[in-house]
């Protein structure tokens, strides 16, 4: 069973309807400018606080770029010939829902299909535009960040569709690939550079992934992925205080 991302009419399947399919995601906006240094005094009181946070997930248009996001998480790229392809696989079917949404807003054909773990495993077609990615993050058959790897609204806003998972205690659960050992490290670099320091939580403690905690950290969370895409449960994105 797949879905392309892009339609194909004759044979494209739903999304996996564990709950209503989400009303249409708006298009996406024109590009902005980030939020100033100092508010701006001309700007209402009530409209300051709405104000862009740089890097965050609405001050720049989707690029695949973005898709890295995935990687620092449980996603995975292969190569073939002069083209690549992504995937990742996801415990809920609204993520489903999310990611094909959100790959076609770059261009890319997706395909979803469940697992026999009652997961759903979310792929793109191979295509010469992921080659960058895959060139980048590659090294042999090994995931690992390049050097210049950092995150932005736009990638957390990925990674935490695909592995975002809110706890009871108030904190987020951020999951990263169970066999990429050599990413981890990186990654959680990568956070403590983006204001967001998490803690690393073991595979045997319910990981890998890291978590996020704190009321100032969360709240930035929050402000970098932006609000919550039309399908996402009640509850599992963090939103801001």
């Amino acid at each position: 069973m797949s879905l392309s991302g892009l339609g194909d009419p004759g044979k494209a399947q739903p999304p996996p309807a564990l709950f209503p399919a989400p009303e249409p995601d708006v298009s996406v906006p024109a590009r902005r400018r980030a939020a100033p240094a100092h508010p701006d005094p001309q700007v209402p009181a009530d409209d300051a606080g709405r104000q862009l946070v740089f890097f965050g997930a609405d001050a720049a248009e989707p690029t695949v770029a973005d898709l890295a996001g995935l990687l620092a998480g449980p996603g995975a790229v292969v190569r073939m010939g002069g083209t690549a392809r992504l995937s990742v696989r996801v415990d809920s079917a609204w993520r489903v829902h999310v990611l094909v949404a959100e790959l076609a807003q770059r261009g890319l054909a997706a395909s979803w299909e469940p697992t026999g773990d009652e997961r759903h495993a979310v792929r793109t077609s191979y295509t010469r535009v992921l080659k960058p990615l895959a060139a980048a993050w590659l090294h042999g058959p090994v995931k690992r960040p390049p050097a210049t790897f950092h995150l932005t609204g736009r990638r957390l806003r990925l990674w935490l569709a695909a592995a975002g998972t809110p706890e009871p205690s108030g904190g987020f659960l951020l999951g990263l690939g169970e066999s990429d050992q050599e990413c981890w490290e990186p990654v959680g670099a990568a956070l403590a550079a983006a204001g967001l320091a998490g803690t690393f939580v073991g595979p045997d403690e319910g990981g890998p992934a890291y978590r996020i905690t704190g009321r100032r950290r969360l709240a930035r969370l929050a402000e970098l992925v932006g609000g919550p895409p039309p399908a996402t449960p009640v509850d599992a994105w963090p939103v801001r205080p």
